[in-house]
Parts: C-alpha cells; sequence; structure tokens
C-alpha cells in the first residue's frame, strides 16, 4: 500500500511508536522505501526474479490498512517471496544495479538491461541453492559498498572491485562469513556521513565512515557492533547525516519515526543505546531513511499532479503464503 509520510508524527528517540499496519497473527510489515509516484517500483525475488510496476499503480490505503497482496498487481508465483524494491525513474546506461545475497555474494549489472518491463518478469540473477537475494540498490559505478552481517561484522571496498557481469551471472564473493553468519543489509556509501546500526532489540548507534577502512572485497571484515544478548542481532546498517529522520517498523507492525540526531556516535566495537522501546515478543524488522522535507519539495516540483514520494511498507509471510506489500504515497 501507499500513504503520506505526513501520516507519521516525529517521536523522541525510546518512543514507543503508531499502528504502521494492521496485519495478520502470521503476518509482519518488513519494508519501508520513499519514491515518486511516477517512478517505476522493480520488485526483486529472494530467487533472483525481477518485476516491473508505476508507483501510481499501488492502491492508496489508511495508516492502519492492511494493503493489498503484491501478487494481485505483478505476475509473482506462489511460491516467491519479495527480497527488495527499487524505485527507477530512467534506465540509464552510467549506472548500474548492485545485488548483494545473504551467503555474501555481491554482482554489479548496468540499469539498461532492465529497461523493457515485461509482464512476467525477468532474471535479475543467479541464485545459488541454499542462498537468497537480501537487497538490491542502484549506483554509479564510483562508491564504496559496505555489507553487514547478523553477528555484527562489516567490511567496505569499492565498486570497482565488482566488475559488470550480465543478467544471469551469480556474482563474486563480498565477504567471507563465518559459521552460521549471514549477509543482512547493503549500503552504498554517496555522502560524508555516519553509519547507524540497528539491533533487532530496538539498540542503535551511529560510527564515523572513516572507522570503516576500505578493503578488498572477498575478506572476513572488522565490528560494526558489539553483539551481546541485549541487543540481539543487527537487522539494519544504514548511511545517515545528523539532520535525517528514521522510520523503524516492528514484527507486530508498530513504527516510530525518529530523528537520527538523537542518536549518539560511538566507536564500531560498542553496543549502543535504547532507539526504540519494544513490547514482549516484538522485534524490529526494518529501518529507512525519511526524506528531508526539501526533498520531498523537490520531488513534488516534478509532478504533474503533485503527489510528491512516497514510502512504501510491504509485508512479509511464512513460506507458501502470498507476499503482502505496500507503498506509501506523499
Amino acid at each position: 500500500k501507499r500513504l503520506p509520510t505526513t501520516a507519521y508524527r516525529r517521536q523522541r528517540r525510546g518512543g514507543k511508536g503508531v499502528i504502521s499496519a494492521h496485519t495478520k497473527e502470521d503476518d509482519w510489515v518488513e519494508h519501508l522505501f520513499i519514491a515518486s509516484t511516477h517512478d517505476y517500483v522493480m520488485f526483486f525475488t529472494q530467487q533472483g526474479q525481477c518485476y516491473w510496476l508505476k508507483v501510481h499503480e499501488i492502491p492508496q490505503a489508511a495508516r492502519a490498512a492492511r494493503g493489498k497482496p503484491i501478487a494481485s498487481c505483478i505476475a509473482m508465483k506462489p511460491d516467491e517471496r519479495l527480497a527488495s524494491l527499487v524505485p527507477v525513474r530512467e534506465f540509464a546506461d552510467d549506472q548500474y544495479l548492485l545485488f548483494a545475497t545473504k551467503q555474501g555474494v555481491v554482482k554489479k549489472t548496468v540499469l539498461s538491461e532492465f529497461g523493457n518491463p515485461r509482464s512476467v518478469g525477468i532474471r535479475a540473477i543467479n541464485v545459488e541453492k541454499g542462498d537468497e537475494l537480501i537487497d538490491v540498490q542502484v549506483t554509479d559505478g564510483k562508491n564504496d559498498i559496505v555489507l553487514a552481517t547478523r553477528h555484527g561484522m562489516s567490511i567496505r571496498f569499492h565498486e570497482k572491485d565488482v566488475r559488470d557481469m550480465g543478467r544471469t551471472a551469480t556474482g563474486v564473493k563480498g565477504i567471507e562469513l563465518e559459521k552460521k553468519d549471514q549477509v543482512i543489509d547493503l549500503v552504498v556509501v554517496r555522502r560524508k556521513s555516519t553509519l547507524l546500526t540497528v539491533t533487532e532489540k530496538g539498540m542503535g548507534k551511529r560510527s564515523e565512515l572513516d572507522e570503516y577502512r576500505v578493503q578488498h572485497r572477498g575478506g572476513r571484515g572488522i565490528i560494526t557492533l558489539k553483539r551481546a544478548d541485549k541487543t540481539g542481532d543487527i537487522v539494519a546498517l544504514k548511511e545517515v547525516l545528523p539532520d535525517d529522520e528514521l522510520m523503524m517498523i516492528t514484527k507486530k507492525g508498530i513504527m516510530i519515526r525518529v530523528p537520527v540526531e538523537g542518536i549518539r556516535i560511538s566507536g564500531r566495537n560498542t553496543q549502543g543505546v535504547k532507539i526504540m522501546n519494544l513490547i514482549p515478543g516484538d522485534l524490529v524488522v526494518d529501518v529507512a531513511r525519511v526524506v528531508k522535507e526539501d526533498e520531498a519539495e523537490d520531488a513534488e516540483a516534478g509532478d504533474e499532479d503533485g503527489d510528491g514520494a512516497a514510502p512504501r511498507a510491504a509485508a512479509k509471510q511464512p513460506p507458501k503464503r502470498r507476499p503482502k506489500s505496500g507503498a506509501k504515497k506523499k
């Protein structure tokens, strides 16, 4: 579903948030993103398939509404589950899609290879057995990349270490994982910023980007957060500025909007502070940066209908259930 970002009021760090979507007992909200109503949304499944949809084609709904199943909007197969959603305005030759899988594989493909939308979708990456696609981002080929893992490790390397490959290629190793660990987030470094690490138990911290030295891809990396029982696993790593705001979503559908400036900067090998107080049994499942007012105004100025940018929330389901989703309109 889609709805305005103004539906969520700003709160201080440690607040409890508001209901972002009513969900069934075996379902929960998983994703959030910001997009213009004139963008395409590229839907990537965990199996590496890609589908397209215009943002304005996604039904608008009330903040607490469940939304409409994505499978009713695009031709997803019943056994497919979403891994990432990417808003794209133009399929340019000088831009790329950067893929990351939970087993640490990365791949880079020219965006123009996806410029002919097909209703049945196309293969975006060859995902090997036992692996899953976890994130896809648009890049210009000139940035540093940071991968973060569930157990608190991270690695930073330059895009040039990942050669261009075709849509059906598998990719190359981005990080060497320890046993039972997996990649949970991909950051494309575009700004002079800090890196925000968030855990499933509502803890988080910012660390200076300079603390993440550039390495060659394929190494074991360095610690990004000191994992412990009170922190739980890491669920997100985001590039942020002091005047940014965050949306945090929990498994039970609770959302909180907090200013980044309220989260203190500390070293990589620390646990951070409480960002969100959770009710018993709840866990943080996703985090997104909220567009600032000037960014939203720019988006609205470029929209013929004045709809502006739109955040998206999608729901995650257990296997054999059709996924539910939504884009949120601003």
